[in-house]
């Protein structure tokens, strides 16, 4: 597999090594110091582009990609105002896009417990339900982007809560997340619902990149010779 990495931080630099190993190629490195040359020329020589880079360029980088038939998969978040734009994109040049707000296999499987427990827990209006979630220091973005999906998974399923906010928060209404940055932790999620008489957690603790890494390769190998816009649940089976 030919791959283009696109947004060469830690996690290009954890995809690169991993896809080395692997035996794929990498024939193409972008950054912000030369993004100049992300050419048609350049990006055609690739199987599939793998693009993390930021809310500000995303947009521009997966346009950029399946407008030269190139299928792109993308872990950038806070970018998704545009994803409709994207979609359309998509299917007029009949590519393929692959988007996940986090690539780990476990990640997702905890997407999944989140949303059965949410459910379980919608007539159980005396637990009221919060969340943390820490990253290192360099995540600019708050709340992370799992925090998000996590938090849309059980606005879907518990009746009582409207919205999310960014803070504590005293409306019985609001999902609160609360966001810290902490040197060196690659991902913390924890979601819980506290009652007068218990508590019940659920907690996602990541010990390193490599778990985003890897599920970006897998989606960038499952992705070739696909047409149309997938996620995690098409991949895992979901």
């Amino acid at each position: 597999m030919k791959i283009a990495i696109i947004g060469y931080g830690k996690m290009g630099k954890t995809i690169e090594h991993l896809a080395l190993e692997q035996g794929h190629e990498i024939v193409l490195k972008i950054d912000a110091g030369n993004r100049n040359q992300l050419t048609a020329s350049a990006i055609e020589q690739a199987d599939v582009a793998i693009e993390f880079t930021q809310p500000d360029t995303a947009f521009h980088n997966i346009k950029f990609c399946l407008e030269h038939q190139t299928p792109i998969v993308s872990g950038t978040t806070a970018w998704l105002e545009q994803m409709d734009e994207v979609q359309k994109i998509c299917l007029a040049q009949k590519g393929a896009f692959f988007y996940a707000s986090n690539y780990s296999v476990g990640v997702n499987i905890f997407f999944a417990i989140n949303r059965k427990l949410a459910q379980m827990m919608n007539s159980h209006a005396q637990y009221n339900i919060e969340m943390e979630e820490i990253h290192h220091t360099q995540k600019l973005d708050a709340p992370s982007g799992t925090a998000i999906s996590l938090a849309e998974g059980i606005l879907d399923e518990v009746d009582r809560k409207k919205q999310w906010t960014n803070e504590l928060s005293s409306n019985a209404n609001d999902l609160a997340i609360v966001s810290k940055r902490i040197d060196k932790v690659p991902g913390t999620h924890q979601i819980a619902y506290n009652s007068s008489v218990d508590t019940i957690e659920i907690t996602h603790i990541a010990h390193s990149r490599e778990g985003f890494a890897r599920g970006a390769l897998l989606a960038a190998e499952w992705l070739i010779g696909k047409e149309g816009c997938f996620g995690m649940k098409d991949l895992l089976g979901f």
